[in-house]
């Protein structure tokens, strides 16, 4: 969240960020509350310092037998303290109506950040892989048929199980997302990140540290409530990404100088209702409710934020490098940064088995795989995460930086289709290769009744 100070000496930083984030919040109105908070703040300073010149008088005027004005002083006394009373009740209905409307406001995007109201905005900043393409089949399947068809993906029986936008991966499909997220969890422990496995439900007061809540709350998954109902610090919800337990790891902490930066990384079963995106890639892996992620998670001192989020850009960036898969690396805009970020970059890998308007020259479609992010102290401040630069000086907030290192479907999705063979095989990239056990995934023949007209062999 952004401080009361900030807010308050600069209202145009502020303007800008709802203006160019496109967020609606009365911002008069939030300063209206803060204005009427300190003034009656000073006001209740005031009252208190007269109740207590007033109550050290009136020992002193009974000494001295002046028992009606010490009488008038004991009623005095008495006024103030309800006068007292009424303004800190009004003051602390205010503190809470300030907090949540602190709440309400989105971070303030870097200066440089590009100025647009959606993802035909974002800004490409490089490609990778293009040069020498492997050689494709003349028409790529798009993932969905050639994993069904080599068996290893099951849509029909995911949503008997849980429902629309759940699925199982079978067989070599499993293979391969186990090898993946060892391969990446191998990967960044060399870049010196430790390892975390959070746990999976988190509490309101997490999700609000991170930004999820009260903004976020209709993607959520609620155990045991609707999310319509109130909730509290003891409800529990079904992590959106690991970027919520990590980063609340030291909520409401104060770090000491020499811990940081802290660099850790936690791979985690994700969940979203993705309740904003009807309509769009609703077949296949793409956009699922379920999915596996490793993310990466950096607490450092401001100072060193902005360098270290082009290395954590480097850090998403050379799983995809490894894997010798294409991609691109885009600068979101304001519109589509999202309400927590002060910078963001998007990292996209290249599928090629759907063609898409906005796709490269060769056809396909580009798929986000990981999205890394600096939040300055915007989450520090929500989560109250400080540091001490040095023993005897005062606490201050760190800054908080993430990216994903990368989400597992969407990258299976790209390997399927651009390690595809024209005899339905799919080669495994050769850094998966000895966690796999094989160089080819040639799948297996379907199991049940309903498998024979599909071709299983009776």
């Amino acid at each position: 969240m952004l401080s009361r100070q900030f807010v308050r000496e600069n209202p145009d930083e502020v303007r800008r960020a709802l203006d160019t984030k496109g967020v609606d919040v009365d911002l008069a109105h939030v300063l209206e509350i803060d204005e009427e908070w300190r003034e009656l703040k000073s006001k209740g300073d005031d009252l208190r310092k007269e109740r207590n010149e007033i109550s050290s008088r009136i020992g002193q005027l009974k000494q001295e037998g002046k028992a009606e004005e010490a009488q008038d002083a004991i009623d005095r006394s008495g006024e103030l303290k309800a006068e007292i009373e009424t303004v800190e009740e009004r003051a602390d209905e205010l503190e809470s109506e300030l907090e949540h409307a602190l709440l309400t406001l989105p971070n303030v995007p870097v200066e440089e950040a590009p100025v647009g109201d959606d993802e035909s905005d974002n800004v490409e900043l490089r490609r990778e892989g293009f040069e020498e393409l492997r050689t494709l089949p003349g028409e790529v399947a798009p993932h969905y048929d050639i994993g069904e068809q080599l068996d290893i993906l099951d849509f029909e029986r995911g949503a008997k199980v849980s429902g629309g936008g759940f699925y199982f991966t079978k067989g070599e499909g499993a293979m391969l997302e186990h090898a993946l997220i060892q391969f990446f969890l191998e990967t960044h422990r060399e870049q010196s990140y430790e390892d975390v496995f959070p746990p999976i439900p988190v509490n309101s007061a997490s999700m609000r540290g991170t930004g999820q809540f009260p903004k976020f709350v209709e993607d959520a998954y609620r155990l045991g409530g609707d999310n319509d109902e109130p909730y509290d610090d003891d409800d529990l919800w079904l992590l959106p990404t690991a970027e919520v337990p990590v980063t609340n790891m030291y909520r409401g902490e104060i770090l000491l100088d020499d811990d940081l930066p802290l660099k850790k990384q936690a791979y985690s079963p994700n969940f979203r209702r993705e309740a904003g995106e009807h309509g769009t890639e609703t077949r296949g892996m793409v956009r699922s409710h379920q999915f596996n992620k490793v993310e990466l998670v950096n607490f450092v001192r401001p100072e060193e934020s902005e360098d270290r989020f082009e290395e954590l850009v480097a850090e998403a960036c050379s799983v995809l490098d490894a894997l010798e898969l294409p991609y691109r690396v885009l600068e979101m805009c304001t519109g589509d940064m999202g309400f927590t970020q002060a910078k963001k970059y998007d990292i996209e890998v290249w599928a090629p088995g759907n063609d898409d308007e906005d796709g490269p020259e060769e056809g396909g479609r580009w798929l986000e795989v990981s999205s890394v992010s600096n939040f300055h102290d915007f989450q520090a401040r929500r989560a109250d995460i400080q540091y001490r630069p040095e023993r005897h000086e005062s606490a201050e907030y760190l800054h908080t930086l993430n990216g994903s290192g990368v989400a597992v479907p969407r990258v299976v999705v790209a390997i399927l289709e651009y390690y595809q063979n024209a005899d339905d095989t799919v080669d495994v990239p050769e850094v998966l290769q000895s966690y796999m056990g094989t160089d080819t995934i040639e799948g297996s023949e379907p199991v049940g009744e309903s498998a024979v007209g599909a071709g299983k062999k009776e």
